[in-house]
């Protein structure tokens, strides 16, 4: 039993307390061993991504744990138990993308409504891991993962993504993801907090102005840190205030920035490597675990773990794409979660598959790169930006029973946050969802809270999680919106 599953609940207190008890406590808990921590699954799924370049054993695996998900699923999940019929006619591994196609598309609207009939009947509450999505999407739901298993399974991955990187166990990463630090908005507070157990030099995401990043560099300059674990839109601007700024003494001993949860532009992968001369890698994953994707340090593009999930493309009436160059959403379905299999689940994140060969990683599925997940911040009353992913990954719990939500904005310091559902929230609801807002903002952002009964969607037939009406060159900078908007229109 994965120690780390077990204290995970009480990691808000870890985080919230003085830097001298993170030090110690976390010293302490970063010596145990990987097994106790990650439990012996973690050792299982290390062990097929190890095996992952043999390219005819992969695609035999692949194929025996898909049509496993599929069974589970079909004698398991009350969804799926019209496909008893189809599952009949398997008669080994190899028919099982024959049978996926006959799983209808999963919509996340459908989830919602009715969870219960994709939660197995076979797996008690005790295995249930509750997970809460939408930091990154206008569709924010409450769902399953297998305890003990899914938590491990990610950090075997991760772990594997941090040895394409280089990362070793003596490096200290620079963290900007989203983490709010505690005390940060107050005068005289720090901007940074450090946690040995990942060796993560935390540094506020809700202060990304020019007037903090002297306290941002005071910190690089204490800690050395080698290595960058970034949301890239918080990344971008300290690496502008290094531009303008230069520290060879500090930039150069970055010898890898990895890039995570957002949608990634070529202007900030260039201005990434200019500043701190060394590969930038991308991660593509999500809350429900169902595909993950990494790029490599000699190739950008993305490619998907064949052992992790199955991936699809599909076009807009849910057709599958096969042919190279044509923009598709992605589809997944994700192994190694017997308590809610997501089989054929629409992420609504939408990619192309790559014309040139996969020389690299043969067997691997690959795509160009991803788009849809939209890099757009708020500002806050004193004229901070804060990235809508950074608010996002809070995953507030007050809105997993709406439908859709969409931030709108036109003035500093003040947002709408309109939630699509059947019901008011209550008033204790609305309360803490602003409380929440107001100190992931650092004090810098107050809501107003508004039922409405649709969310239009987009020329492209998808939600924005912010439409935002302020003119951001003021606060970025023109040069960097124009960029911006010139790459948000390439795939």
């Amino acid at each position: 039993m994965p120690i780390e599953d077990i204290v995970h609940p009480f990691l808000k207190f870890y985080t919230a307390a003085p830097q001298w008890v993170k030090s110690s406590l976390g010293h302490v808990y970063s010596m145990a061993p990987t097994r106790l921590r990650y439990g012996a699954k973690y050792d299982e799924f290390q062990a097929e991504i190890n095996r992952c370049n043999d390219v005819a054993w992969t695609a035999r695996r692949a194929d025996e744990k898909l049509l496993a998900t599929l069974r589970w699923a079909i004698e398991t999940v009350p969804a799926y138990a019209h496909l008893k019929g189809a599952l009949a006619e398997v008669r080994d591994p190899s028919d099982a993308t024959r049978l996926l196609a006959a799983f209808p598309l999963l919509e996340k609207e459908s989830l919602k409504a009715d969870s219960t009939r994709y939660l197995s009947n076979k797996m008690g509450p005790e295995t249930h891991l509750m997970a809460f999505t939408g930091g990154s999407t206008s569709v924010p739901m409450k769902l399953y993962l297998e305890k003990y298993v899914s938590r491990s399974k990610d950090f075997a991955y991760n772990s594997t993504f941090d040895t394409v990187a280089g990362v070793g166990s003596g490096d200290v990463i620079l963290a900007l993801r989203g983490r709010s630090v505690p005390g940060a908005g107050k005068p005289g507070g720090s901007l940074w907090m450090y946690d040995p157990i990942k060796r993560y030099l935390h540094l506020s995401s809700d202060h990304l102005e020019a007037q903090y990043m002297p306290g941002y560099v005071e910190a690089i300059a204490k800690w050395k840190p080698t290595i960058i674990h970034a949301f890239p839109s918080a990344l971008v601007p300290l690496a502008h205030w290094f531009k303008a700024n230069p520290a060879p003494e500090l930039v150069a001993r970055i010898r890898a920035v990895q890039l995570f949860s957002e949608n990634v532009y070529d202007y900030q992968v260039e201005l990434i490597r200019e500043v701190f001369g060394c590969p930038v890698l991308l991660d593509y994953g999500h809350s429900e675990r169902a595909v993950k994707a990494i790029s490599l340090l000699d190739d950008s593009r993305y490619f998907f773990w064949p052992l992790y999930g199955k991936v699809e493309l599909v076009d807009n009436d849910g057709r599958a794409i096969t042919e190279p160059g044509v923009i598709g959403e992605i589809v997944a379905t994700g192994f190694d979660n017997r308590v809610m299999p997501l089989i054929r689940y629409r992420t609504g994140d939408l990619a192309m598959w790559s014309k040139a060969p996969n020389t690299i990683r043969p067997g691997f599925a690959v795509v160009e790169r991803i788009e849809g997940r939209l890099q757009e911040f708020l500002v806050c009353r004193d004229h901070r930006l804060v990235s809508i992913c950074t608010i996002g990954a809070a995953h507030f719990e007050q809105l997993a029973s709406a439908d859709m939500m969409q931030f709108e904005q036109d003035a500093p310091g003040k947002a709408t946050l309109k939630v699509m559902s059947d019901t008011e929230l209550t008033p204790r609801a609305r309360a803490a969802l602003a409380a929440g807002v107001l100190a992931k903002t650092q004090g810098g952002l107050d809501i107003e809270i508004v039922r409405v009964d649709g969310i239009p969607r987009t020329g492209s037939g998808k939600h924005k999680l912010l439409v935002q009406r302020l003119d951001l060159s003021g606060y970025l900078g023109a040069a960097h919106i124009e960029r911006e908007s010139d790459s948000a229109g390439t795939l």
